[in-house]
């Protein structure tokens, strides 16, 4: 007996301090701009940096140091010189790095605009990447409200919420169920129960472009 069939869905399993799922920005945001009419989407957050204490951007800084070169030189993506100023400046950085907030800011987001998930967790990488902006801080989030028409007062009543915490956390154990072991990852569900990995890792379009259409050929015959 066949499986019901569901509208296909690509799973978007990234975190908003990745810096391979900022190079992978334009691809998968290239993907859902030719696929929305067709397909669904959906942007889970991975939850990368949940530290029980806070912990200073530092030794992170280091590692970003020559990591972001390798980043830019495969994807063609740019980091920002506000950016680089707190990689280049290790000891005198503020940031502290945490998963959560922008979780939580993506799962607000997503109850206004559930379809545009793509592009919302494009722009937090953005603002993080390009643009230095630290994404613990509620007042980084303000720009993006205004970008697509949010209502503050409202925004803020709920992003330090115990309850949309635990929207993100659920996020979060998602990705674990899904068995991500690393981000970017991108899932495709045809059925209930059957999914496909197409991308793990950083991705051309062309490629995942070529996997999409392989899994929507397959899906016509479940």
């Amino acid at each position: 007996m066949s499986e019901n069939p569901i509208q296909p869905t690509i799973y978007y399993c990234y975190d908003a301090y990745c810096g391979w799922c900022y190079g992978f920005s334009p691809v998968i945001k290239k993907i859902w701009e030719e696929y929305k009419e067709k397909l669904a989407f959906d942007v889970l957050s991975g939850g990368m940096i949940v530290p029980e204490e806070p912990v200073h951007f530092a030794p992170m800084a280091r590692y970003v140091q020559t990591a972001y070169q390798r980043v830019e030189e495969l994807t063609g993506i740019k980091f920002g010189k506000d950016f680089l100023w707190h990689v280049f400046h290790p000891d005198e950085t503020d940031w502290y790095p945490d998963s959560t907030r922008s979780a939580i800011a993506l799962c607000i987001f997503k109850e206004y605009y559930p379809d545009q998930a793509i592009s919302f967790a494009t722009d937090l990488q953005y603002a993080l990447n390009y643009e230095g902006r630290d994404l613990t801080d509620n007042e980084s989030y303000r720009h993006l409200l205004h970008k697509y028409d949010i209502p503050e007062e409202d925004f803020y009543a709920k992003i330090s919420t115990e309850e949309y915490r635990e929207k993100a956390y659920y996020d979060f154990a998602l990705v674990k169920q899904l068995k991500v072991t690393g981000f970017p990852c991108v899932f495709m569900q045809v059925t209930d129960s059957k999914f496909y990995l197409i991308a793990q890792g950083y991705t051309k379009y062309e490629i995942l472009k070529e996997r999409i259409e392989k899994v929507l050929s397959e899906a016509v015959s479940l």
